[in-house]
């Protein structure tokens, strides 16, 4: 009895997905543009930097209420990597290949208007092009379908009801 719901909401939990990765990985990707930046290090171990705090950032919001429903850290962890590393490679490489793109984003510095604006738009782009993603992960029982199974009552299965069919 499929009326028209399910991709709707589909697109919304790939949203949900996406931005709380989103979130891990800005806060690792300005951590890591700051950190990078401040201390006059070369855009490409910025880069790497900024990728590295993104993933840690990343796999840990999306840990936190998975060991909260009590699981155990190891199978938590594998659960992270299995949600979250395809989005977020994906948002990673647009990210940074926005900000290596943008003229003098990565020389801007960070009192510069041009560095956070660049930035801004390449989390924007980044979420953009990370949503189908995630949207076809969660489709085919992967990515953050996966970590669903795990967040008690979350806001996705308190209207929608457990899809087990494969």
């Amino acid at each position: 009895m499929n009326h028209g719901a399910a991709p709707a909401s589909l697109t919304r939990q790939a949203i949900s997905a996406t931005l709380h990765c989103l979130t891990g990985c800005a806060i690792g990707e300005v951590l890591g543009m700051v950190i990078g930046t401040a201390l006059g290090w070369s855009n490409l171990a910025t880069v790497v930097l900024s990728v590295v705090l993104a993933f840690f950032f990343g796999y840990s919001l999306t840990i936190r209420p998975v060991l909260k429903s009590g699981v155990a850290l190891k199978a938590a962890i594998g659960v992270a990597f299995a949600a979250d590393t395809l989005s977020i490679t994906v948002m990673e490489i647009v990210d940074n290949g926005v900000m290596l793109v943008v003229p003098g984003a990565m020389e801007a510095g960070l009192a510069n208007w041009l560095f956070w604006v660049s930035l801004a738009f390449a989390l924007v782009v980044a979420f953009v092009l990370t949503v189908p993603v995630n949207r076809w992960l969660i489709s085919r029982g992967k990515g953050h379908a996966v970590v669903h199974q795990y967040h008690g009552g979350h806001e996705a299965h308190a209207h929608e009801g457990h899809h087990d069919h494969h």
